[in-house]
């Protein structure tokens, strides 16, 4: 069944000369109407093409005469709507009694629905701005208490933003920039040093020697090129996202604590030199996945990862769409028969019902966001413990 769109409500007042009854006075206006236009403008036709719907009926009888009003709700043009206002007016009987139809107005439905949207948008505009006056005082408060907590200095030979003690701690947090380094001071995060870029420094490089080394990078591209990088050259102990499309400098206090609670820690990446040689492929896996499924996943991995795209798979592990991350869940209810995701981002408990829904059975990630309810007949995997 369509959906009906009010666009146009069409009111008449009308006046009996007699006691009649509702399903009087629409088969009047049903009766006297039909063929007047052509059989695609009666009102049966109209209503079995949803351009008119249920017709609105009030009347009240008194000293044998009754009076009433009619609504026409309608989803036609107006030159159509006006043309069916006039029609009805020319009823001048309900049964056997004589009767006087005549138009109160045609109102427009959407004009209603703007005016109603109007001033809800002023009133939340209201609300705002009241909650902005309120909370100003407390973001100088914020500011202010961050400055106390440190100060950004300088550290090494480049001359990286860092907080102070950062050479003595025995914990650093690696961050991008400058920004990151501020905005994790007002969090309570102390022992940070920014990168400064996607090629790691040396003075990065000798920092982390000996120590445990935490990386909060950008949930954007930026943030898995440096993540790739850092591989390579240091030993990093946890690795932090932002939330995927984010950056760190925008996260408040409170997400920023929330990520570091529920992250947890990883082993130690060994350090990479260049190979001559491409890595055998391994034969064992941590996740119990067939062996076709694991062989396919092992093979598009190196095409996903670093991209934020997603690859999904039919029954027969044939590619049926590659799409932005952004847009997986969407894609999954125009995809033909998807039973295998791969994507470079992180599994959530939205993907996770949605995929159950889909038929999906496997959900390869790039990280995993906090799943309340894991649907049980989807089994949800991170590259790393393939």
């Amino acid at each position: 069944m369509p959906d009906f769109v009010v666009k146009y409500l069409v009111r008449l007042k009308f006046s009996v000369s007699g006691v009649v009854e509702k399903a009087d006075v629409v088969g009047a206006i049903f009766g006297q109407t039909e063929g007047l236009f052509g059989p695609e403008m009666n009102l049966n036709e109209l209503q079995k093409t949803w351009k008119i719907g249920r017709i609105e009926i009030s009347l009240n009888s008194k000293n044998d005469d009754t009076n009433g009003e009619v609504l026409i709700p309608m989803s036609t043009d107006i030159s159509t709507a006006a043309l069916i206002s006039a029609a009805v007016e020319s009823v001048d009987k309900v049964g056997p009694c004589a009767a006087s139809f005549s138009l109160v107005g045609i109102e427009d439905a959407r004009a209603i629905k703007r005016k109603s949207i109007t001033d809800r948008a002023k009133n939340i505009m209201k609300d705002w701005a009241s909650k902005t006056t309120s909370e100003s005082d407390k973001l100088l408060e914020e500011v202010s208490e961050s400055t106390k907590r440190g100060k950004v200095l300088s550290y090494g030979k480049d001359q990286l933003p860092s907080t102070s003690g950062i050479a003595d701690a025995e914990a650093i947090v690696l961050v991008e920039g400058r920004a990151d380094v501020i905005n994790l001071l007002r969090a309570s995060i102390e022992n940070v040093i920014a990168l400064e870029g996607t090629k790691v420094p040396k003075t990065i490089i000798d920092l982390c020697k000996g120590k445990r080394v935490t990386a909060f990078l950008d949930g954007d591209h930026s943030g898995d090129l440096i993540a790739k990088e850092l591989a390579q050259v240091v030993n990093v102990d946890r690795m932090i996202r932002a939330p995927a499309g984010k950056e760190v400098e925008d996260l408040t206090p409170v997400e920023i604590q929330d990520l570091i609670k529920d992250d947890k820690p990883q082993k130690k990446p060994p350090v990479r030199t260049q190979e001559t040689k491409p890595r055998p492929p391994e034969t064992k896996s941590k996740v119990n996945l067939p062996d076709e499924i694991l062989k396919k996943v092992k093979e598009v991995q190196p095409s996903i990862e670093g991209t934020l795209e997603a690859a999904i798979f039919d029954k027969d592990l044939k590619e049926c769409c590659r799409c932005a991350v952004s847009e997986l869940v969407k894609k999954l209810e125009t995809c033909k028969d998807p039973r295998t995701i791969v994507f470079d981002g992180i599994i959530t408990q939205r993907l996770a019902e949605a995929s159950s829904k889909c038929g999906i059975t496997t959900v390869v990630g790039h990280r995993m966001g906090a799943i309340s309810k894991k649907p049980s007949d989807v089994a949800l995997t991170l590259f790393g413990d393939l």
